[in-house]
């Protein structure tokens, strides 16, 4: 049995569920694609090839050895994208959600079945069929839960709205003695610069009291500053438009002061520094590519 506890995004990991990239098969036809990040580079030309992304997730897998993290990873299933483990499921405190997500994705979570079949049945937590939910719009934070959402009335026109109001409602009667907080985000089918997909595409805590944050990102200008205030102006670092588009905020902690980011994220990893933090670089560029990164690719299932 696998004894799940996870409280927030930056106490130290223990065991973690990392995607793969090993049969990910050839690249999706424009159709097929779910965010408009990957449907630019499939029009350019500069989709991201396999042996490519293997090479990024291996790195990643290395950090995880060098501070000895129990690794799980996905069965593989032929020609299918099992990269961003994170949208499949999520974990709070010692309960596993599956997370409600695009039909077509349904497939995935049956490759991490290993790991879902080690918890206890009664933590084993399944959305109703109403409620639309991916597990990079939630982030346990102590007493609250953040959870990214889209309430506008035209929800269903946008494929890039991944969690829903019903979803919300079900973690509050899920937690009735946290915060559910949920903030209303900007999203478009078809300008990748414009659109987070994920609340973890424009915000995410980090350790020391510390978040990285982008106020586009955010279609009410109060709830992004309520965020503000909550962390104090002082330690929000705050990215512009073209850091939210490579996803300067989908980094990954592994401990309060340990931090796996992108190595081309200079300002951030630059800042991170001065603020004492160990900087992980790893290359993560060509996955990226696909509107995801390392939160993304990643689903914790104990950190201290």
């Amino acid at each position: 049995m696998i004894k799940l506890h996870v409280h927030n995004e930056f106490s130290r990991l223990r065991a973690v569920v990392l995607g793969t990239a090993k049969t990910n098969g050839p690249a999706p036809t424009l159709e097929d694609t779910y965010d408009p990040k990957s449907a630019m580079h499939l029009k350019a030309g500069t989709y991201p090839e396999v042996p490519d992304m293997v090479k990024e997730i291996a790195s990643v897998k290395a950090v995880f050895d060098k501070y000895d993290v129990t690794v799980y990873r996905p069965t593989d299933i032929l020609d299918y994208n099992q990269i961003f483990s994170r949208d499949i499921g999520f974990v709070i405190e010692d309960k596993f959600f599956k997370a409600n997500i695009l039909p077509d994705r349904e497939q995935e979570f049956t490759a991490i079945e290993h790991v879902w079949s080690q918890v206890p049945k009664e933590n084993r937590i399944i959305f109703p069929e109403e409620a639309h939910v991916e597990g990079g719009d939630v982030m346990p934070h102590g007493d609250y839960i953040f959870v990214g959402t889209y309430r506008g009335d035209d929800y269903a026109d946008y494929i890039t709205a991944r969690t829903n109001q019903e979803a919300i409602e079900f973690l509050q009667k899920t937690f009735p003695k946290k915060k559910v907080k949920s903030f209303n985000l900007r999203k478009s089918n078809t300008v990748a610069e414009d659109n987070a997909l994920h609340l973890d595409c424009c915000f995410q805590p980090i350790g020391k009291g510390k978040c990285i944050i982008h106020e586009n990102g955010f279609l009410e200008k109060e709830e992004y500053e309520w965020l503000v205030n909550h962390f104090g102006k002082e330690n929000c670092f705050q990215i512009d438009k073209k850091e939210m588009y490579h996803m300067n905020s989908n980094i990954f902690s592994i401990s309060e002061d340990v931090i796996i980011s992108e190595k081309n994220f200079t300002r951030l990893n630059t800042w991170l520094r001065a603020q004492g933090f160990t900087v992980e670089e790893v290359p993560y560029f060509e996955i990226s590519k696909q509107e995801g990164l390392l939160r993304c690719s990643t689903l914790p299932l104990i950190r201290d």
